[in-house]
């Protein structure tokens, strides 16, 4: 099939592929990177200026929270997809299919919600929701 040939909602699709493949390649990043530095040894990175950042304040909680919200945004971009092609997605299903899908990714964003509220409970160095750090003051 030529370039030329491809319709809208097919290069929608396409792009949206591209993005879902390149979020689970991040997912798989984020991993690595960081099970490896919070299970097995620190990665020195100090001497490198394109560390990724977020290593250095990475702990299992805030690893927890970033595959939750990691896993609730692919499953957005599936979503996305879905609701894009939704003519030929009811033809082949149903729209229990797609009410599946919806439910899927709300128990996803519901869990990665939960699991950074009781990250951030847990937090021992948060006070007052970390308004101390930042130089705020509570009124008096």
């Amino acid at each position: 099939m030529r370039i030329d040939e491809f319709t809208e909602v097919q290069v929608m699709l396409s792009i949206l592929g591209l993005i879902d493949i390149s979020m689970v390649m991040n997912l798989l990043v984020i991993v690595i990177i960081g099970g490896y530095s919070i299970f097995t040894s620190r990665i020195d990175f100090d001497e490198q200026e394109d560390r990724p950042h977020w290593i250095d304040h990475l702990d299992a909680d805030r690893l927890k929270v970033k595959l939750a919200t990691s896993l609730a945004s692919i499953s957005g971009v599936h979503l996305l997809k879905t609701f894009i092609d939704i003519h030929s997605e009811t033809e082949t299903g149903s729209y229990e299919d797609l009410k599946f899908e919806i439910t899927i990714h709300l128990v996803f964003i519901i869990s990665a919600l939960i699991l950074a509220w009781i990250a951030r409970i847990l937090d021992p160095s948060n006070k007052i929701n970390g308004m101390a750090e930042n130089g705020y003051t509570t009124p008096k």
